[in-house]
Formats: C-alpha cells, sequence, structure tokens
C-alpha cells in the first residue's frame, strides 16, 4: 500500500495547485488579457481585408462610372432624331434604342448608389475598427501588467506546493509517477479513486478478477473505463 498512501499523498497537494491553477485561468485578469490579445491577433489581417475590400469596390465603382459616362454619349447621338426621320430613317428603330440606352442608364444608376453606400459602409467599418484596435492596445498594456501581478500573488503560494510535490514524487515509482502526470494533463482529476463494492467510485465499472486481485496486493490499477487509479479504503 505504499505507493498508494503516496500517490493519495502527492493527489492531495496536487488539487490544491490545480485548484489554483484554475482559479488563475479563469480568473477576470487573464479573461480580459486573452481576449484583448486575441483581438489585436486578429485585428492587422481584419483590417487589411477591409482595406482591400473597399479598395476593390472603389474599382468597380470606376469602372460603372466609365460605362455610365460612354453609355450617356451614346445617347447623345440621338440629339438630332428629328433630322434623322426627316430624312426617312424608321423611327420604332431609334425610339427602341433609346429606350433601352435610357434603361441601362437607370440601371447603371442604381448600381452606382449601391456601391457608393457599399464603400462608404466599408470604410466606416474600416475607421471603427481602426479606433477599436487602438483603445484595446491601449487596454492590452493594462491587462497584462495586472494579469502578470495577479499571477505573481499566486506564485509564491504555488511554488511552495510545487517543491511538496516534488518531495512526495521522490518516493512514487518513475513509471507510476509518469501515468499520473499524463492522465492529469488529459484532465483526468482526481486520478485515485476508491473502490466501492467491487466498483470504481468515480464512474461505476465493475473490476476485473485480475484488477481485484492487484488492488488487494497494493499494485497500482487502473479502472478499464475511466483509467483512473483504484485503490481500497481500509
Amino acid at each position: 500500500m505504499a505507493q498508494i498512501e503516496q500517490l493519495l499523498k502527492y493527489q492531495s497537494e496536487d488539487e490544491k495547485l490545480l485548484r489554483l491553477e484554475r482559479e488563475t485561468a479563469n480568473s477576470d485578469e487573464r479573461k480580459n488579457y486573452s481576449q484583448a490579445k486575441a483581438f489585436l491577433t486578429k485585428a492587422p489581417e481584419k483590417l487589411e481585408g477591409l482595406e482591400a475590400k473597399a479598395n476593390e469596390l472603389t474599382k468597380l465603382l470606376e469602372q460603372l462610372n466609365k460605362q455610365y459616362s460612354d453609355i450617356y454619349e451614346t445617347l447623345q447621338d440621338f440629339e438630332n432624331l428629328d433630322e434623322l426621320i426627316d430624312g426617312g430613317a424608321d423611327i420604332s428603330f431609334y425610339k427602341k434604342n433609346v429606350l433601352q440606352i435610357t434603361e441601362r442608364l437607370k440601371s447603371i444608376k442604381a448600381e452606382v448608389a449601391a456601391l457608393t453606400k457599399s464603400i462608404k459602409d466599408a470604410d466606416e467599418e474600416y475607421q471603427s475598427m481602426k479606433k477599436k484596435t487602438i483603445a484595446v492596445q491601449k487596454q492590452y498594456a493594462e491587462y497584462a501588467e495586472t494579469y502578470k501581478a495577479y499571477k505573481e500573488s499566486k506564485l509564491a503560494e504555488m511554488n511552495a506546493i510545487k517543491a511538496q510535490l516534488e518531495k512526495l514524487a521522490a518516493g512514487i515509482a518513475p513509471d507510476v509517477m509518469q501515468r499520473y502526470l499524463s492522465k492529469r494533463n488529459e484532465r483526468i482529476f482526481p486520478i485515485l479513486c476508491a473502490v466501492s463494492n467491487g466498483r470504481c467510485s468515480k464512474c461505476g465499472t465493475e473490476l476485473s478478477l485480475s484488477a481485484k486481485e492487484k488492488i488487494e496486493s497494493g499494485q497500482p490499477t487502473e479502472c478499464d473505463n475511466c483509467h483512473r487509479f483504484l485503490y481500497k479504503e481500509q
């Protein structure tokens, strides 16, 4: 039972460390710092994308304005429509063309208006994003200092626990210790659980005959289902 007893002592201390780690991870200081850092990491790409979008929309607007200008010039050819008619031209043909050109001009004008609005919206979004980025940059420096101070306030207590864990680990077989740490990294906690009526007290899985025999002998035994170490309470 020596190994199990040592593991239980280790786990008891480790639980204190885990609590401090979780408090730090879930603290407002860390959340503020992490959110600001994540925003600033993505901000350059976001700003670049907005700028590229605005440039692309501007090019499209220039193309539409040129189309409008070209078509409008074509429409000027029909200013002398009376002279063409007097010369025996087919008036229905010219009327049809004037109507088509006028409708196309209306369509382009509507596209220009919509595109102009899109450019305005894109520019406003860019300016808003830029202002927010500048504001978050200032906040980030403050959050970084606050989070650093918060971690340092916990550091002494955490280091004391780690020192105690090192002492306790010296009395645990290296392979068992490695398995314990591996489970901890997998977010399995508690890692040691008592056996209750021949079952794992954590997940309820019934132990095999060989597992029961190992537990009786005091050897570290894993649950076949949740893979925690099992032990028999004295």
